[in-house]
């Protein structure tokens, strides 16, 4: 099992695409190909941590996405993740608002803290550092990220 995460996915937000300069012509372009850069890197096996805002649609979309998506996924909820929590673990999420595993700290927005936040919110903003790691989409080629490769980068900060 490989451990994997992401973050700012903003399925079917459309306006994204120009609030952060994705590199999408439509929604569609945009949502098909993160599930594609998804599904060619994540197994069914695999732990993904999806750092928040998953997905700007309806209950029904959100569950047509998340079913085309590999991976046993943990959400750390973003400010965008409006839904409850029985609703994203009907999806078969496992939800957190902040998750500490180790030295490491998840979150969607960074925190300050005596551990390594990794987190989503920034977008094209970049605080890494060894002390603050950011998976937003725009910052890992629209693609989950291994675990390991993110402790080589900050270990090499």
């Amino acid at each position: 099992m490989n451990i994997f995460l992401i973050a700012d996915t903003h399925f079917d937000h459309k306006n994204i695409i120009e609030y952060c300069n994705r590199p999408f012509d439509s929604v569609e372009e945009m949502n098909q190909a993160i599930i594609n850069n998804w599904n060619s890197t994540v197994s069914e096996k695999d732990l993904i941590f999806h750092l928040g805002d998953f997905a700007f649609c309806n209950a029904d979309r959100r569950r047509e996405l998340a079913d085309r998506l590999k991976g046993n996924i943990v959400l750390i909820k973003g400010n965008h993740d409006k839904a409850t929590v029985t609703h994203y673990e009907s999806l078969g999420f496992a939800v957190y608002d902040i998750l500490v595993i180790g030295e490491y700290i998840l979150s969607h927005r960074p925190v300050k803290s005596n551990k390594i936040n990794i987190h989503g919110h920034k977008h094209n903003l970049s605080l890494n550092s060894n002390s603050h790691f950011c998976v937003s989409v725009e910052q890992t080629g629209y693609s989950p990220m291994l675990f390991n490769e993110i402790k080589g980068v900050i270990d090499n900060e």
